[in-house]
């Protein structure tokens, strides 16, 4: 499928995450779960889990509109006069900035979904202070958020520390407050389901290894509502550490 870039305008919306490399077993796994693939946007069959009740598609409806990532800076339109193209190269210039590292992780519930989370708070701070950078570097390339987008972040049930940072910086989520994740289900009041899908994640990735984080993702929605899709890739500097 070839991206309509044509077609793309004020109201497309762009995003900073992170993806796992495409070779990786992190990122087939990863989008099987899900059902699609948010960079060649093929539909997948999705594995289905001992023990669960429902089609494992029917509890991921959510999270594969956004595909496999895990997010650095959420989704923002672009400010008057910046390009997509803009955008990518001063991503890919940032990139450039930083090194290659590793993080363990494991499947958990993070309230009401199951997610991939850091396994230590050494791999959690190494993740939140990359996307507190990402922010502060390309936050001059976002449009500001209209009165309506930050009123529905303010109706939220937020800490007087999250409000703060909805007015500064348009979502409460970000330094501090900011957890990594990757979401492997939607919202689920099941707790059986929640148990069932941690476990069976956690033993089909058990000899995975590390999560390489190599670079960053530009992903794309192109209209509002529609499944996000992987645009292009900016890599790290070479150079490994292990958070």
């Amino acid at each position: 499928m070839t991206l309509d870039i044509e077609a793309w305008n004020d109201a497309s919306r762009f995003a900073i995450y992170y993806a796992p490399p495409r070779d990786s077993a992190w990122w087939h796994e990863g989008c099987a779960w899900l059902g699609r693939d948010a960079e060649t946007h093929e539909p997948l069959s999705s594995p289905q889990p001992a023990g669960l009740s429902r089609p494992l598609a029917a509890l991921t409806v959510a999270p594969r509109r956004y595909g496999w990532h895990g997010t650095l800076v959420p989704p923002f339109r672009l400010a008057p006069g910046v390009t997509p193209d803009a955008l990518f190269a001063a991503a890919q210039r940032w990139a450039a900035t930083r090194a290659c590292f590793e993080v363990a992780v494991k499947a958990a519930t993070l309230g009401r979904f199951v997610a991939l989370r850091p396994a230590d708070d050494a791999g959690d701070a190494a993740l939140r202070e990359v996307a507190a950078d990402a922010l502060r570097t390309l936050v001059p390339l976002r449009a500001e958020p209209t009165c309506a987008e930050r009123t529905r972040r303010l109706d939220a049930p937020l800490t007087a520390r999250q409000r703060a940072y909805v007015e500064e910086w348009g979502y409460p989520y970000v330094f501090d407050e900011y957890r990594f994740h990757m979401t492997l289900s939607d919202s689920l009041d099941d707790a059986h389901a929640r148990d069932t899908l941690t476990a069976a994640w956690n033993a089909r990735m058990h000899d995975a290894g590390a999560l390489p984080v190599d670079g960053v993702a530009l992903f794309v929605e192109p209209q509002p509502g529609a499944p996000f899709v992987l645009w292009r890739r900016a890599a790290f500097a070479r150079g490994e550490r292990r958070a």
